[in-house]
């Protein structure tokens, strides 16, 4: 097994804060075997300074994952350590609004264009960015946003009704 990179040697006001948290009855599971972690890993004066295969079997924290708490320990501080890190690149942008997710209910309660039976999820997303409510959509959204609101296209009204070939008793 390697040396360990990142080695931490906390001080009595860390160490007193740490094991108030592995102490809390209401903190998150996670936060506390971290918190247990940093303070297995101490090598200051009264830490046991624990290897880590020691620690992973005490916790059940990979010893990837340790050596990446220690590194983030290192970095931001033992108590910023246990937060989880903020995301570098944000979440992707919601394209499917609440108005938008109306509009597509709306136009699919509506009569299919000539030439057709019924809405089909293609047809209404084409339809959907030919009215321009909104930029491009897939016909999987579509679909989903139909899911989502109940809308049943097997139900008897909707055209598309199969009566099942067994009779129900």
């Amino acid at each position: 097994m390697p040396a360990k990179l990142h080695r931490i040697k906390l001080s009595e006001s860390e160490r007193h804060e740490l094991e108030a948290i592995r102490d809390q009855k209401r903190s998150k599971g996670s936060n506390i075997m971290r918190a247990l972690a940093l303070l297995l890993s101490d090598e200051g004066p009264h830490g046991p300074s624990m290897k880590d295969t020691a620690i992973q079997a005490h916790t059940g924290i990979s010893i990837r994952n340790l050596e990446r708490l220690r590194l983030r320990c290192c970095e931001v501080g033992p108590l910023a350590a246990l937060a989880r890190k903020p995301r570098a690149t944000p979440g992707r942008k919601i394209k499917i609004t609440g108005e938008v997710q109306a509009r597509i209910t709306q136009l699919a309660c509506t009569e299919p264009p000539a030439g057709h039976a019924r809405w089909t999820l293609k047809l209404l997303a084409s339809h959907l960015v030919e009215i321009e409510v909104i930029e491009s959509i897939s016909h999987q959204s579509v679909g989903t946003v139909l899911k989502k609101v109940n809308s049943n296209h097997g139900d008897k009204n909707a055209g598309a009704y199969h009566p099942s070939k067994t009779p129900h008793s």
